[in-house]
């Protein structure tokens, strides 16, 4: 008999263009999972819509009608809780979750950052490298922890910095959200990444501070697989 398939809660508060990844990614096979709930703090987020589409429950916890961000963590909590979850992803989720929130999902709780963590947590980010100098942007999914765009990295994804502004660097590096997002899911679910004290594992070995690198995950897969 073969085990249930692990469900999925996502969070957003925008268009979801990450929430369409994960869909995709399930409905293809390359995520042995279901997308159990999508949960947004904004009422008119385009992403439910998406998310109805595919036939997917939704819900809206609208921040607005609560009077603290404890009170409206709590809510967010319960209706996760309820929904028997293997991991919730955030997928363009506009809110700074309390510790209280966070350390309720340790371990089970990822985020997407637009940049090669531990660089440039926060905001601007993309411009931030360039006027820095740097030769290469990227993003970068963590585990989420109290310690704002700090949880420990699991994998990331690079680009050459060019000739670029902020918005074009933002366009190329887009598509890898996109890949990196579910195939970092799958390396969590499958067992085979897990959160320590202060470091992500795989198979029980540390993973480097910046994360896997996944265009050489790719390749070393290619080689093996030759």
């Amino acid at each position: 008999m073969s085990e249930p398939r692990k469900r999925l809660g996502l969070l957003i508060s925008g268009r979801g263009s990450n929430l369409r990844a994960f869909i995709d990614a399930c409905h293809q096979q390359e995520l042995d999972a279901d997308i159990g709930i999508v949960i947004s703090n904004r009422p008119n987020a385009a992403g439910l819509l998406t998310a109805a589409e595919a036939g997917i429950a939704t819900h809206v916890v609208d921040h607005k009608a609560f009077p603290t961000r404890e009170a409206f963590d709590m809510a967010l909590a319960k209706i996760l809780h309820g929904a028997n979850l293997d991991l919730v992803i955030l997928a363009g989720f506009m809110r700074i979750l309390t510790p209280a929130f966070v350390n309720q999902f340790r371990g089970r709780l990822l985020n997407i950052h637009p940049s090669l963590l531990p660089l440039y947590p926060g905001l601007d980010t993309h411009q931030r490298a360039i006027d820095s100098g740097d030769s290469h942007a990227g993003a970068t999914v963590h585990y989420v922890t109290p310690d704002l765009d700090g949880g420990p990295p699991i994998l990331h994804a690079k680009v050459d910095i060019r000739d670029d502004t902020a918005e074009s660097l933002a366009e190329r590096i887009l598509p890898l959200e996109h890949l990196i997002y579910p195939a970092a899911a799958r390396l969590v679910l499958s067992g085979n990444v897990t959160l320590g004290d202060d470091k992500a594992y795989f198979n029980d070995k540390p993973l480097p501070p910046e994360g896997v690198d996944w265009q050489l995950l790719q390749e070393q897969v290619s080689t093996h697989g030759a």
